[in-house]
């Protein structure tokens, strides 16, 4: 196992919480490191695995929580890859394509684009907790891991990002919050 998969502590605060329908799920950062863990299996003797080494079918159990970008070097351009399920409540459909600059808000762009910059030029890994975005005036918590992916297994070229909170009670306007972030070599 990779010093990242042994250093990330992704939060165990709960034994249980409620589920958008009511009943108990289990532990929320279990799902966070499930997709760690396919993510380091999925590279097998590279440093990072890339988009098609993570089919839907190894990734539907955490649809809901994933998102993910695909990096331009050459432009130095984000665009929206991957909208699981609570992101699509937001963006839509018309999540695939779009640049990052047009997707998140001018005040939370420079941050996102360097977070996101950071994961895939160095590469590492990144993992945040505490406040994730802000709808309106409504803090949403919970926790965020960010990982490169890249075709040759060297060069990063995207991110897959796996998101855990519990989804605010509006829709609106999102801030982007990148809080109590930890980065891990990979």
């Amino acid at each position: 196992m990779t010093p990242f998969l042994l250093s990330m502590k992704l939060s165990a605060r709960r034994k249980t919480i409620p589920s958008e329908a009511g009943r108990p799920d289990v532990t929320r950062a279990i799902a966070l490191r499930a997709v760690a863990q396919l993510w380091h299996e999925a590279r097998g003797q590279r440093r990072m695995p890339s988009w098609a080494d993570l089919p839907p079918h190894v990734l539907s159990p955490y649809f809901k929580q994933l998102w993910g970008y695909q990096y331009d070097s050459k432009t130095e351009e984000f665009t929206g890859r991957l909208a699981g399920n609570r992101l699509s409540k937001w963006v839509g459909p018309t999540f695939s394509g779009v640049r990052l600059q047009d997707f998140v808000p001018c005040s939370s762009y420079e941050a996102s684009k360097q977070h996101l910059t950071k994961i895939v030029t160095t590469p590492l890994a990144g993992r945040s907790s505490g406040r994730l975005f802000t709808v309106s005036d409504f803090a949403v918590t919970g926790e965020r891991i960010a990982l490169p992916l890249a075709t040759d297994g060297k060069t990063g070229e995207g991110v897959l990002g796996a998101s855990d909170y519990a989804p605010p009670p509006m829709l609106g306007p999102v801030e982007y919050v990148h809080e109590n972030v930890e980065w891990y070599a990979i």
